[in-house]
Formats: structure tokens, sequence, C-alpha cells
């Protein structure tokens, strides 16, 4: 699992900086200032000591320069005047030599209101790094005392993460945002003999005070423990059950394939089926980074529009594709808010943000006993290798626990799932009520697909 981000107003040189470089436009020419400042840490617990410990600040500027339908784009780490001036005189010379397309162009302000956010704690800027290891040792500790079969912990790792960002353009976008989130996770090894096995677990928040660590020790144990002694089990078909984290994954595939970008590169097998159905009635995703709850929330996008509700499914029915000004342009449709970047040394791409299925009535337990017979999928490898965003082929290695009369059994591994996602969609036949934010830009639940079939022995 890796480091969480943290996004109230920054400080102000910040917003005022960003709107200097954006007021230096020339005519004839558009210019950008995306300013930020960061401060970064993670530590690693390992056998009671502490393995690792970084902790960094960063801070820099990357600006874009849009002159004659070609773009420009240069960066630095610093916020020293000469250098910035240096960096937008790069831009410029970029810009110079780019490619002509008349799509080219940033955003201009499309009239909706920002929604008031509260993503930042104060607290979790002045924890002290003595307590954040304390938290890495401790979560070591609880994962090794939670059940006699944990022989050793992977993992045992703290990481919290404070930004601070600006925007503004000479199109006339100015926008701040500030935001904390931290997580501990832990990856436990158990064996009994019949050979080790490994679970994570995890908890996060907005601030290290509200973090579980006897829950996440716990998790990783249980998760661990459970798949001792899996065997291969027998080519079969049944319903395949996948719990949250799982889950999470596969709806941010299926969010990739709803990027207009995908869709104008002829990576998306979903391109051309706007206001068709595609998938089960029982699926509506959502793309909400106005949601508090969403770890992945924030004001604006990245290049400095208000954030917005997208309803990509409704019902199984495609009804939008995530855009930024870009695509939407080539498009021919508005942006959807949708733009994000990697930080000040990248230009804006296309993605989800707070991206969730809607809860259905069922909790994991109801919703085993109602399907019978299948298998609940802990984990799986090849999620991203062995899936074809363009012809939707589908295959995954998993691993986990059979389901037989609503309950769970004897844990399986080395076990195959082959289909396409086309098929996949349509077969969804539960989706759970159990949602949870994970870490990033994602909610999980769990969610029953019928008629796969698992390939084993």
């Amino acid at each position: 699992m890796a480091d969480l981000v943290v996004v109230a107003p920054p400080r102000p040189e910040l917003d005022d900086l960003a709107g200097r470089v954006a007021g230096w436009a020339r005519d004839g020419e558009q210019v950008e200032a995306y300013v930020a400042r960061g401060r970064h840490t993670s530590v690693r617990a390992f056998g009671g000591d502490v393995e690792f410990l970084s902790s960094a600040e960063t801070e820099g500027v990357g600006i874009r320069v849009v002159a004659g339908h070609r773009q420009g784009f240069a960066y630095a780490a610093s916020l020293d005047p000469r250098v910035i001036e240096e960096t937008l005189a790069e831009a410029r010379d970029n810009a110079e030599f780019g490619t002509v397309d008349e799509y080219l162009g940033l955003a201009e302000p499309d009239g909706v209101a920002p929604v008031e956010l509260d993503l930042y704690r104060p607290d979790a800027a002045t924890f002290p790094t003595e307590a954040k290891v304390e938290l890495a040792l401790e979560l070591e500790r609880a994962t090794r005392a939670a059940d006699p079969r944990i022989k050793g912990v992977e993992s045992a790792d703290y990481g919290d993460s404070e930004l601070s960002a600006a925007i503004a353009t000479s199109t006339g976008i100015r926008t701040s945002a500030r935001r904390t989130v931290c997580s501990v996770w832990s990856t436990a090894m158990a064996d009994d003999g019949s050979g080790t096995q490994t679970g994570g677990g995890y908890s996060v928040a907005r601030t290290p005070h509200d973090l579980d660590v006897a829950e996440a020790a716990a998790d990783a144990a249980r998760r661990a423990t459970r798949l001792l002694g899996a065997v291969k089990p027998p080519t079969q078909r049944l319903t395949m059950v996948l719990e949250p984290s799982v889950a999470a994954s596969l709806t941010g595939i299926l969010a990739g394939l709803l990027s207009g970008m995908a869709v104008l590169k002829g990576r998306s097998f979903l391109a051309g089926t706007l206001g068709e159905p595609v998938a089960s009635p029982l699926l509506t995703l959502v793309d909400d980074p106005t949601d508090p709850e969403a770890y992945g929330a924030s004001q604006y996008d990245a290049e400095g529009l208000a954030s917005r509700r997208n309803v990509l499914l409704d019902g199984g029915v495609v009804r939008m594709f995530l855009q930024n000004t870009y695509t939407g342009r080539r498009s021919g449709v508005p942006s959807t808010a949708s733009a994000v970047r990697g930080g000040y040394k990248s230009t804006p791409g296309v993605g989800s943000r707070a991206l969730s299925l809607a809860p259905g009535d069922l909790d994991q337990e109801a919703l085993l006993a109602a399907i019978g017979h299948g298998v609940l999928v802990q984990s799986v490898t090849g999620m991203h290798s062995g899936v074809n965003a363009t012809t939707g082929d589908f295959s995954v290695g998993i691993q986990g626990l059979m389901v037989r009369g609503g309950e769970l059994a004897e844990p399986v591994r080395e076990a195959t799932v082959a289909s396409t996602l086309q098929r996949i969609l349509r077969d969804v036949v539960a989706v759970g009520s159990d949602r949870e934010w994970l870490p990033g830009g994602a909610a999980g639940m769990t969610l029953a697909i019928g008629h796969v079939t698992l390939s084993g022995s």
C-alpha cells in the first residue's frame, strides 16, 4: 500500500505566487501555474526496530504555456522567484517546438461553484516523528500477538502526507486547497506447518489520532491465518464474490475504460457505448470528489475547475466519460472536472478521484448466505497485466475461500478465473452494503459475479 496523500487554504504565498505567474502571460498566449508544497513521512518497523524512516518536504512549480495551438511545459523544484522566471522562459521555449493541436488550451471558469470540504487536520502536521515511529512499532507488535500462528510480519508501516497546492491561469482560474491523510498497514505471515500464507490489514484517516492500529493488526492476522492449508480447487462453475479491496481494483479498471482519453486513443471497448446498457442494472458507478469521506476528495481538479459528482454508469447504462479540458474539447463535450496530475512535475491527465459503486442492501455475511455456493476472492494476481482494455479479455489468479451452504469453507490457491469484462459486468448478481473508503481514490464493497468458471485442478 502506497503512502497516502494529504489538501482549508494553504499558506497565502502559494496562491499569490501562482497568480503572479499567470499574470505574466503575453498577448496571444495562455499561462498556467501549478504551485505545490508537501510534507511526507514513511516509517517501517521490522524485528522490533525501525528498518527505515524518511521524512521529506518538497515544493515546486509546474508551468504550462499555450501559444499558437502549441503547448510547452516546464517545472522546477524551487519557488525561488528567479528560478520561476527561468521555468516560465523554458516553458515558452518548449511551446515553440510543440506540435500544433487545435484543441490545446487551458481550462476556463465554467460557473460551477466549489463545495466546501474540510480535508485538513492541523494536528496531523504537528504529530511528533517519535509518535509516528511508535505507531509502526506498535503495529508490528500487535500483528505478531494477534494469533500464535503468526510467525512473522513482512511489513509494518506508517505513512502520512500533507499537501498544499494552488492553481492560477491567465484564463481566469485561481484556486487553492490543502489536505492531510495518514495510514498504517501490516502484512502478516502465518504458518501452521502447511506452508506460509500472508494477509494484509490497514487503517486510514486524516489524522494519526484516528488510526486504529489494533484493527489493522487483527485484520492482517485474520486474512493470513484463514488461508492456511489452502489447496488447489477442482475446476467448476460458480459465483465469484470479490472482497471490497478486490472489487475496488475492478471498478478502477472500469473507470479507466470510461476515460475520455482512453476512448480517444482507441484503448477502451466501451467507446461508442454512450447511452447504452453495458452492465447489470445493479451497477451504478459514481466518481464524486465532493464526498468528504473519500480520501481522494478535493474541492478542485488538477486544472482548477470545481469538483462535481459524475455518474458514469447508471443502472448499467453508460451516462458519461471522464473528461479534462483537452479530451472534452476533442470529444465536443465540457470537462467533467476530472483532470488529475502526479504533482508539479506533470501536466494534467484524466482520471477518477473518488470512485464508488452505489451500495446494495446486504452485508457480506448475508450476501454469502444468499449465493450459497461460490468462492470468496481475498486477493488476485495479474489484475492489470491480465486485463486487456481494448478487447475486454480477463484472466487473473485468485486466492480465497470456498463458500458452501452460504458459509466460508476451505481456503483455495493456484486457481484462475478467465472471462471477459463484458461478461463480468453483465453477470453481477449482488452489490454489498459494506462500502469502505480505501487509501487512494476509491471505495470498495463486496461484489458478487455469477456464472464464472474457476480453473484449478
